[in-house]
């Protein structure tokens, strides 16, 4: 919690017909990423959305919104990542984003899919930060060049890698500082996020 600009990852495992009811937010950028099963997603602005399994969701709560998040299906935890930015404007008027990246875009490589700018098909955040997902398996690897003055952070969904030279398993992280790049070696049925954050 709290390492440049993000906030926090809460990994949430919701059981078939429970949820989070109705609750507010203000000034943040919220990413959902859902890993199994599926999320209903119902807000003020009045959206009323199935995520699943590959799409990344980006709510700006800005000056206020009110959602709740659902698991409608019997049978099938719902199992997700949910991360909050805080953001570089403030009480701007909220927003909904949602978009599918397919699996393939992700073996072997970062493939971006947050940034305040919203190019190679990412969803655009309101946060000095990028957000970067990966698969990797055997000899895959990936580097990532980084700003030494900004701070980094890698979070390994599942599986094993290495990370500039240290090995990490499924639920542990790295909190990185005057780093140049991040190298991505040695995997073994990884999925990653990896964030550039502001310092």
């Amino acid at each position: 919690m709290g390492w440049g600009n993000l906030r926090v990852i809460n990994e949430d495992r919701i059981e078939p017909g429970t949820g989070f009811g109705k609750h507010s937010h203000r000034n943040m950028e919220i990413i959902s990423y859902v890993l199994s099963g599926e999320l209903a997603h119902q807000d003020s602005l009045g959206n009323i959305k199935a995520i699943p399994p590959g799409d990344v969701q980006r709510m700006s709560a800005g000056s206020g919104v009110t959602h709740s998040e659902f698991n409608h299906a019997e049978g099938r935890i719902t199992h997700l990542l949910q991360i909050w930015l805080e953001p570089n404007v403030q009480d701007i008027p909220p927003g909904y984003e949602q978009k599918t990246i397919p699996a393939a875009e992700k073996q072997g490589l970062l493939r971006l899919i947050a940034s305040p700018t919203g190019e190679h098909g990412a969803v655009v955040i309101h946060a000095d930060a990028r957000l970067y997902a990966g698969l990797f398996d055997g000899n895959e690897t990936a580097t990532l060049i980084v700003n030494p003055c900004r701070k980094a952070y890698v979070h390994l969904i599942r599986g094993e890698l290495m990370v500039n030279g240290q090995t990490i398993s499924t639920g542990d992280a790295l909190l990185l500082e005057q780093e140049g790049q991040i190298l991505l070696t040695h995997a073994k049925q990884a999925e990653v996020l990896v964030f550039d954050l502001a310092a």
